[in-house]
């Protein structure tokens, strides 16, 4: 399969001016590897207005597919079958689903993650929107990023959290029965476990 994309008419906030422009319905990096980068980069969710130049982010339904890894980027719950062998993802934003590309392209978990993020908004004592970046050095540090004062920022968090993440994840089999097929594994998700 290969991946999908249709012209969808938008409308420019800045100018007002309706035009058409390609949308992706599909991603397949099965098929189109070199996706991934423009993905990641979030360029494939940018459309530009032909009358002022305007960029904007294309916020309509889009399922992107991996070798191992399914994440349907959706405002409504959806039932796909098939999905043995696969990690299926329901998220509600663009950039939730770059998240989830990387975390997985990372060769980390998304599960324990979110877990490591909660974690480090109690250490931290603040109340932010944590998302992953990379990882970094030698030691292989997380790198989270989040919105404050305008700016992002960026955090540092050992390895060691992570992995006692997946060890706190492997004790508690609920935690995996709760991300059978197309799962929505997010700050909600987590905090489910942790009241």
């Amino acid at each position: 399969m290969s991946s999908v994309k249709t012209a969808v008419s938008f409308k420019c906030s800045r100018c007002g001016a309706v035009y058409q422009a390609d949308a992706y319905r599909l991603i397949d990096c099965g098929a189109d590897p070199g996706l991934r980068a423009k993905v990641t980069g979030g360029e494939v969710f940018i459309r530009e207005c032909p009358e002022c130049g305007q960029r904007e982010l294309i916020t309509t339904p889009v399922v992107y597919r991996d070798e191992h890894l399914l994440v349907c980027l959706s405002d409504r719950r959806l039932d796909i079958e098939g999905l043995e062998g696969t990690q299926g993802r329901l998220v509600g934003d663009v950039g939730s689903l770059i998240e989830k590309v990387k975390i997985f392209e990372a060769g980390l978990d998304d599960v324990p993650m979110e877990f490591c993020k909660f974690v480090t908004r109690q250490e931290m004592g603040k109340d932010v929107d944590l998302k992953f970046l990379r990882l970094d050095g030698a030691d292989h540090d997380i790198i989270l990023t989040y919105p404050e004062d305008g700016a992002m920022q960026m955090l540092a968090v050992g390895f060691n959290v992570y992995e006692d993440c997946c060890a706190i994840v492997r004790r508690n089999p609920a935690v995996s029965a709760s991300v059978q097929g197309l799962a929505t594994v997010d700050r909600g998700w987590v905090e489910q476990f942790l009241r």
